[in-house]
Formats: C-alpha cells, sequence, structure tokens
C-alpha cells in the first residue's frame, strides 16, 4: 500500500496539452510528467516509473501524474482484441512480463487511483502523452482500463466524459474531489491474471460515478482516503 502525502493519480494514454496546463494551474495539484530522456531511449516503463516516484514525494494535496508504467502492457492487450489487425497474445505477454519484473524489483508501485479520460485515440506505448486520435466514448474499443484494471478495483478507476479540453480539464478536477474509497489493489500479477482472463464483453454498465463542477464526493465533504490522507478538493 502507497504511503505518501499525496494521493497519487495517473492520466493513462494520450491527454490534450490544454488540459495538462489548465489541471497544472490548481493550487492543489502537482503534475508530473515524464523524464524526456529516458523516454527518448526507448524505455518508457523507467520514465513512468521515475515519475510515480516523484510523484511519491510530492508533498500536494494530490499528484497527477501524465505517463504509465503499464501504458505497453495496455497497449498490447488493447491490440489483442483490435479485429481490423489481430495480433495475439505475443505482445501483451512480453510486455507484461517487463513490468511484473520491473514491479516485483520495487521500480514502481501502482498509483492510488487511475482517471481515464474520454474520448482518447490509441495508447502510446511509451508511456506519455501523445496526440488524441478519433473516436467517441461508444467506438474507443477494448479498455486495458475501465475493463480489467477497473474490474480488479473498481473504485480505484475514475472516469472523465468529455470532448473538449476546458471540460476535461474541468471534469478532472471535479473527479479528483470525488475519488471513492476502496481496497488497495491486489498484486501486479493478479491485475495482470484478471486481463488474460477478461473478455471485452464484460464491461460492466456504467463507467464510474458522475462528477459535477464542483467537486461533490468525499473532498467536498472535508473526509480522507482510506489512509488517512487529508482529501481536498482542487477548485477551492
Amino acid at each position: 500500500m502507497r504511503r505518501t502525502a499525496s494521493t497519487v493519480v495517473v492520466l493513462p494514454g494520450p491527454v490534450p496539452a490544454e488540459v495538462l496546463a489548465a489541471v497544472g494551474r490548481s493550487m492543489n495539484v502537482t503534475l508530473i510528467r515524464p523524464d524526456d530522456t529516458a523516454g527518448d531511449n526507448g524505455d518508457g516503463l523507467e520514465a513512468a516509473a521515475g515519475a510515480l516516484r516523484r510523484a511519491g514525494r510530492s508533498a500536494s494535496p494530490y499528484a497527477l501524474v501524465a505517463a504509465d508504467p503499464l501504458a505497453a502492457v495496455a497497449a498490447g492487450w488493447q491490440a489483442m482484441w483490435d479485429v481490423s489487425r489481430p495480433e495475439g497474445p505475443a505482445s501483451f505477454e512480453q510486455e507484461a512480463a517487463e513490468a511484473l519484473a520491473a514491479w516485483r524489483s520495487g521500480r514502481f508501485e501502482l498509483p492510488d487511483y487511475y482517471l481515464v479520460l474520454g474520448p482518447l485515440g490509441p495508447l502510446n506505448p511509451s508511456g506519455s502523452p501523445g496526440s488524441l486520435g478519433p473516436g467517441e466514448p461508444g467506438d474507443r474499443g477494448p479498455d486495458f482500463y475501465l475493463g480489467p484494471v477497473r474490474s480488479a478495483r473498481p473504485h480505484r478507476v475514475a472516469f472523465v466524459a468529455a470532448t473538449e479540453p476546458a471540460q476535461q480539464a474541468a471534469g478532472v478536477l471535479a473527479a479528483l474531489g470525488s475519488l471513492r474509497h476502496g481496497p488497495w489493489w491486489p498484486g501486479l500479477d493478479e491485475v495482470i491474471e484478471t486481463a488474460r482472463t477478461f473478455y471485452p464483453g464484460r464491461l460492466a454498465g456504467g463507467i464510474g460515478p458522475k462528477t459535477d463542477r464542483k467537486g461533490s464526493g468525499w473532498a467536498a465533504a472535508g473526509k480522507g482516503d482510506e489512509m488517512g490522507k487529508p482529501d481536498f478538493s482542487p477548485l477551492r
């Protein structure tokens, strides 16, 4: 279980620069970007893991990380279900093995929460934000985070259903103030095993809690999370 002053939240996949800039201006949010040097060397996992480690040292109420060590795993899983160019499980298994080795060696641990923006384009396997692709939430295809990851711990994956950058930024801030209590993650090996056996047709109705622009929820009620950390609405 993560023991840090900040609630660490990962924004997986490509995120518009306008959204990151707007969210980064919030006084209660520290925006953590991956080290470009590591990403340029082709080690997106290490760049994202380094960003998570820096987030763990943040003193802000929320540390928002624009990278994910599981990005390549997610891309491999989603490629398995791409009917236009089925690739089989080889890529997913290779990326999963690398991520598991890094996790077991202590190079990273899972964040407190994942916050998924919609609509999104294809994932960038490097783990860093990329350009948005076309699509709406209904035709985004199988989603690793809203599928097997959310299945493993529903309360630790939130979703912002917005299309314009301004709406997405407001949705991110509102969602941060509405994150729900829930058990900590199982081991990453269990999450990967869930992904192996998860069929995208099992996606449950209701992506997550609805949020409003006032940041209602635990933060607005002045409550902390299950680890006793203060929970401040980033909109205040």
